[in-house]
């Protein structure tokens, strides 16, 4: 099933807000119904594609499904742009002008080669398609050259399984739920579950180095990757021969991350973990986020971790969004202070002895126990934020998440900073905003943060949010932050990824793609500033 084309996921699953909510972000925010609705799909104008007649036959040349070039208005809008707010007022206002001239359909390795020798060869770009879940301009290429839009669905295997060295290969058009169900057919999980684990891709996990929700327990997906199979239009990369290596620099580390900016990934090695046999969640409250992060800190560098490790601010404890499936509901009263989620994975024995270890630091970090039903509900709507957002947008709110991370000695003033600069741009524009965080991430030597934002919209929501986002990506970099912690770099915060690696990262970047990409085929802009 394809994901909604002007919103997130599931049109089944979509719900309006609640009264109460509608009524305080109304009499908090001033947030007004907005006089027009989405374009419907049939009302957008697509321009023709731009594809020649020798590029047409090149590209169909290369694959081989029937349908594996499609060029119909549907099939365009469904690949243009990503899951940003920004994206979504876009496509919604049923602005197309920079739709894929086409969408091409591989099945195989030797296919996506074809493709990318295709299109260098005819003037194309190619931008990889998995999930579509970017939130960062990363399936919006720069420049005035056509695109297609390189989906991977059908590169979708589990490809082999190495009981004794506990890894699986997994071709990148798998997305988070069927790659789970093959796994624990075999006895094995991933341990992967972001946000948008529902609709996001193998591929796009390693492309976009991203971090799961058991991320405590499991690690990033970076972490998880041992080799990696990429296509490029000079030919083939192949990384990984072994766990760890003293064999020079290790290109699995400049692939990941890369978002399909140097290579197109089409296998992935990683490995995995036997299928836990108990799983609990449960809340904790603390007095503030301070003492929260506190205890955070405590457990991320002495132990022991728990699978899943998140704390809320106050305002985003005090508006339900730790627990979306509790927001607007009189039967699940949010506590003061700020709330906590813990989780604990494995057989019966090890998942009680560390929740029983965790229960005591926290304990002597000033945490109150809480009970489990906060750790059910947050289990429950794990994955639903992103719809409350859709429902946000339809009743006239902009509703926008950003994130970074930090070493542990920074994280105040990191936290400090964004919220002031948001905070300060939104209400300087006339639309004082509710800024939310939690840290969903922890390592032993810092965390991330996650920030949300909702205000009334504005009359032109998008340019509206511009100098908004430029203030908070500026206060990240200034307080000594990552521009991205797991969303990505895309062309969104490419300008200040480039200021956090300074000239001389840039420029190796550039001879690296100016190696595995020479005519500029790759994803355009993204990543990676054009030359």
């Amino acid at each position: 099933m394809d994901m909604l084309w002007s919103g997130w996921g599931d049109p089944a699953k979509a719900a309006p807000l609640p009264d109460a909510v509608t009524g305080l972000l109304r009499d908090l925010l001033g947030v007004t119904p907005r006089e027009e609705g989405p374009a419907s799909l049939e009302a957008i104008e697509v321009p023709g594609s731009a594809l020649t007649e020798k590029a047409r036959e090149a590209l169909r040349e290369a694959v081989a499904a029937e349908d594996g070039l499609r060029e119909d208005a549907e099939s365009r809008i469904r690949h243009t742009r990503g899951k940003s707010t920004p994206d979504l007022l876009r496509i919604r206002a049923g602005e197309v002008d920079d739709i894929p001239a086409a969408v091409v359909l591989p099945g195989s390795h030797d296919e996506v080669l074809a493709v990318l020798r295709a299109c260098a060869a005819h003037g194309l770009a190619a931008v990889p398609f998995g999930g579509g879940t970017s939130v960062v301009g990363g399936l919006r290429p720069e420049g005035e050259r056509p695109f297609v839009a390189l989906d991977l669905r059908r590169l979708d295997q589990l490809l082999a399984v190495d009981e004794v060295s506990r890894t699986a290969t997994l071709q990148p058009g798998l997305r988070g739920p069927r790659c789970e169900a093959l796994l624990n057919a075999r006895g094995f999980t991933l341990g992967h579950f972001p946000q948008s684990f529902e609709w996001a891709s193998v591929g796009g996990f390693a492309a976009a180095r991203s971090s799961g929700q058991a991320s405590s327990g499991y690690g990033r997906f970076d972490e998880m990757v041992l080799a990696l199979t990429v296509a490029t239009p000079e030919g083939t990369l192949e990384t990984g021969r072994a766990p760890r290596s003293a064999a020079g620099p290790d290109l699995r580390q400049l692939i990941l991350g890369s978002e399909g900016a140097l290579g197109v990934i089409t296998a992935v090695t990683v490995r995995i973990r036997p299928l836990p046999v108990k799983r609990v969640y449960e809340g904790w409250r603390f007095a503030s986020f301070e003492a929260g992060t506190a205890a955070l800190r405590r457990l991320a560098q002495d132990g022991p971790r728990p699978t899943v490790l998140r704390l809320s601010d106050e305002t985003e404890t005090f508006v339900g969004l730790a627990q979306p499936d509790a927001i607007g509901s009189s039967d699940a009263p949010q506590p003061a202070g700020c709330m906590a989620i813990t989780g604990y994975e494995g057989t019966e024995q090890e998942t009680a002895a560390r929740r029983a270890a965790a229960r005591e630091v926290l304990l002597a970090c000033g945490g109150e126990y809480i009970g489990e039903e906060p750790g059910d509900r947050w289990e429950h709507g794990r994955y639903n934020a992103p719809y409350l957002r859709d429902a946000l947008l339809d009743a006239g709110a902009f509703a926008e998440t950003l994130e970074t991370a930090g070493f542990w000695s920074t994280l105040p003033e990191l936290y400090r900073a964004v919220r002031e600069a948001l905070t300060g741009a939104l209400t300087a524009a006339g639309t004082p905003p509710l800024v939310m965080c939690h840290i969903s991430h922890t390592y032993e030597n810092g965390a991330s943060l996650y920030f949300t934002v909702v205000s009334a919209q504005g009359e032109d929501p998008v340019a509206h949010w511009e100098p908004v986002k430029r203030a908070a990506n500026d206060a990240i970099l200034a307080a000594g932050g990552t521009i991205s912690h797991h969303h990505g770099v895309g062309t969104d915060h490419r300008d200040w990824y480039t200021r956090e690696i300074g000239p001389l990262g840039v420029r190796m970047l550039q001879a690296v793609k100016a190696e595995v990409d020479p005519s500029g085929v790759l994803s355009p802009g993204v990543l990676v500033p054009v030359r």
